[in-house]
């Protein structure tokens, strides 16, 4: 064989041109030569086989173009190994060719008889099966992606199902675990399986013909490689035989969930994980590579998501699906039983993964010690939508109750057992706070996750709220207080949230436009709930001041006849919290009808008022300074002056007090007239005006029996629902929103009536 005319060949095909030659010529020139003798060839290791011609088929996307281009211009001795990477290189290549639209028709269909030659004339796919269990490890993968797509190609041109390929995966499914190569297979019907369902004119067809006869035995191997015992020291390297297997068979069983959407009614293979999950349960807590371990657990929370592939169908398509919905309630009858037995926390979580560039960490890099929060986040996710679905298909609130709590309590222990290294120095006051924490550095899993509780939470009130007509006020309590053990209930989760970002409205807007998350959806039903629950939602904003020292409690404002029930409420609030934090009230000046804070220019007392967060004063410029917004949306050329997100107040006006820090000081004074009347009001002034010296006063002027709080988070929380509810509709008025946004719009301003309704009472 002459490599220059591989290397022409190879040039030709990259540029798309059509061969001059004869098809005859180019389907001898890429008969594969694995008979040679192992002197000549000992990279290899090659079984001797009959070098004549015979049919198979061959499809391989052109991922090693650029490998590929350095051996065609390279100057080859004929080493066997280096033709043959490259005449896989190039059927691969021929594959690729004739799937493109941008080829003429003309060289398309020259390529295509090419190949056809290939699997009529020479044995091909005999060849390529005898490579898969050589030595060579780049030599057995490029095979073994070569031959899968021969499959492809031979499906979709003929109808048809590789024999020899068929007769090869059946042989080494069935014979495991006698024979323990099976990784290759494995290998390529992963492969076949994507191959088949990138194409949008194949999938249904191609994967009922081609998994169908092989369901038996994939349903089978999933019983014989998961009951393996895998404290042997075969499992104690992920580079070990028997490890690899695991990791193509999670590659493999990805594939096959990815493949079930395309069909009505799925096969055994396509559900045997659903029905037999305790397999996979009983691996994740034994003592296998923890490498191996993280495969499944990640694997297992894609089946929890209806998400094996980014271009599946979404999830409420999929629950249409009678057996869908018939294997998640089995996987999630068993991941909760094992949970309600203490699984969650003998699962071990290895440390930190890998350091950039290196296996440890740097000098004074504080990166060592902490658990694996990528893990932490999967299994908790998983929890948490197992409890979702449990809780959808249950009809009474008893069914949940039990179950759930359970469940919650193990998995806050889970979190409580593995917190990061950053949350060692952050007392966790409340068990709300939790869900911002675990997942604030993975935004679609922690939309996933509030959805989860949000939904959960709706379905519980609803059940309760259906068994009987009127709910005594105990009643009531007792369900909040239970909704804030449990760490579900969905004000106190999205106002934690709130904090974390600084308020930031620009920060929820990329959530709304990106695709990558459900935050639309979870913000829908929010806004729905909230509407409903608008008072609940005062009350917990109030309870938050009072913890951060802004406030009294709640119930000190209230009137006469609803003293009782905010105390309760509070009270409920607090004995809720895992690590309760002292409350700090404002002090009362009954004696001048006011109170007064006196703000003297000292370091120190400027720390320590930013550290409580005890003023709406405070200024949360520096803090959205540091939250950088992935997009800049007032940078049109027509853009308003107002910059969205960048002003957590309103009616600011700012006056520079220090030459050093241009920031302001805002003052507030809120007036109370009447206790039946019950009004707020605010007004801003500057804090230097003529006359006064270097201190400031905010004064509150109340009634002889009550003291108004700041609302601080009630009131930053609903300014940055506003800015968010400007900033789509600025964008929508210019077309530069990604979908309609009219249903969310008018949430978001009925909020904001209700939010001016309560101001201006």
């Amino acid at each position: 064989m002459k490599i220059s005319l591989l290397q022409q060949m190879y040039k030709d095909i990259l540029a798309g041109t059509l061969l001059p030659k004869e098809s005859y010529y180019y389907a001898s020139s890429l008969n594969l030569c694995v008979g040679q003798s192992q002197e000549r060839d000992e990279l290899c290791d090659l079984p001797s086989t009959d070098v004549s011609i015979r049919s198979h088929e061959n499809t391989v996307t052109p991922t090693t173009d650029d490998v590929s281009h350095n051996l065609a211009t390279m100057n080859f001795s004929f080493c066997p190994r280096e033709v043959i990477l490259l005449q896989l290189t190039l059927i691969k290549m021929l594959v690729a060719k004739v799937e493109s639209q941008e080829i003429e028709f003309s060289t398309r269909q020259k390529y295509c008889e090419v190949l056809l030659l290939l699997l009529k004339e020479t044995k091909a796919d005999s060849k390529l099966v005898c490579l898969l269990s050589s030595h060579d490890q780049l030599l057995s993968h490029i095979a073994s992606r070569s031959l899968a797509s021969l499959v492809y190609f031979q499906l979709k041109e003929e109808n048809a199902v590789n024999v020899t390929w068929l007769t090869f995966t059946l042989k080494s499914l069935l014979e495991f675990p006698m024979c323990t190569q099976v990784a290759e297979c494995l290998w390529t019907l992963t492969a076949v399986l994507k191959d088949v369902m990138k194409d949008k004119m194949l999938p249904k067809p191609g994967i009922l013909k081609l998994l169908a006869p092989l369901d038996a035995a994939l349903e089978g191997f999933y019983s014989s490689i998961l009951q393996y015992h895998f404290d042997s020291q075969l499992y104690s390297s992920p580079y070990s035989e028997a490890a690899n297997n695991l990791i193509s068979f999670v590659d493999l069983l990805e594939a096959l969930l990815a493949s079930r959407t395309q069909l009505e009614v799925p096969l055994r293979c396509q559900r045997v994980l659903f029905l037999k999950v305790s397999y996979v349960l009983n691996l994740i807590n034994s003592s296998i590579h923890y490498f191996i371990k993280k495969k499944f657990i990640m694997l297992l929370k894609k089946y929890v998501l209806y998400k094996p592939q980014e271009d599946a169908v979404s999830g409420s398509q999929l629950l249409q699906n009678p057996y869908l919905k018939e294997d998640m309630l089995a996987l999630s009858n068993a991941v909760l039983q094992v949970v309600n037995l203490t699984w969650l926390n003998a699962v071990p979580l290895g440390e930190k993964a890998s350091y950039f560039g290196s296996s440890e960490a740097l000098s004074g890099d504080d990166t060592q010690g902490g658990s694996d929060q990528t893990v932490l986040r999967a299994l908790s996710l998983t929890v948490l939508k197992t409890l979702e679905f449990k809780c959808q298909n249950s009809d009474t609130e008893a069914e949940i109750k039990e179950s759930f709590q359970n469940s919650m309590s193990h998995l806050l222990m889970f979190w409580r057992n593995n917190r990061s290294d950053s949350l060692h120095s952050h007392p966790v006051a409340h068990h709300c706070e939790w869900l911002s924490l675990v997942f604030i550095e993975q935004d679609d899993d922690m939309w996933e996750a509030a959805k989860a509780l949000l939904l959960i939470y709706l379905k519980i009130d609803r059940l309760r709220c259906d068994a009987v007509d009127n709910l005594s006020w105990e009643e009531e309590e007792s369900w909040k207080f239970r909704t804030h053990a449990s760490g579900y209930n969905p004000h106190c989760i999205l106002l934690f949230f709130l904090e974390k970002i600084a308020f930031d409205s620009t920060v929820l807007l990329d959530f709304l436009i990106s695709s990558e998350t459900c935050f639309l959806e979870y913000l829908v039903r929010y806004l729905k709930l909230l509407r409903e629950d608008w008072h609940q939602f005062v009350n917990i904003c109030n309870h938050f001041d009072s913890k951060h020292g802004t406030s009294q409690p709640f119930s000190s404002i209230k009137p006469a006849h609803q003293e009782k029930q905010s105390c309760v409420a509070g009270v409920s609030l607090q004995n809720a919290c895992c690590e309760p934090e002292p409350q700090t009230l404002i002090p009362s000046a009954s004696s001048h009808k006011c109170l007064v804070f006196t703000t003297e220019q000292d370091d120190n007392e400027v720390a320590e008022s930013n550290q409580s967060n005890s003023l709406l004063c405070n200024d949360n410029t520096s803090l959205l300074g540091s939250l950088q917004s992935l997009v800049n949306y007032d940078s049109s050329e027509d853009s308003e002056l107002e910059s969205v997100g960048k002003e957590c107040l309103v009616n600011i006006k700012q006056m520079p007090l220090h030459k050093e820090h241009e920031t302001m000081i805002r003052e507030t004074v809120c007036s109370y007239t009447d206790d039946k009347q019950n009004t707020l009001r605010s007004e801003v002034l500057p804090l230097k005006q003529k006359g006064s010296n270097t201190s400031s006063s905010l004064a509150c002027v109340v009634s002889s029996d009550n003291i108004i709080p700041l609302r601080t988070m009630l009131y930053k929380s609903t300014k940055c629902l506003e800015e968010l509810q400007k900033a789509i509709s600025r964008l929508q008025r210019r077309n530069l929103f990604p979908y309609n946004p009219s249903a969310l719009l008018r949430l978001l301003n009925h909020i904001e009536k209700i939010s001016k309704n309560m101001n201006s009472q």
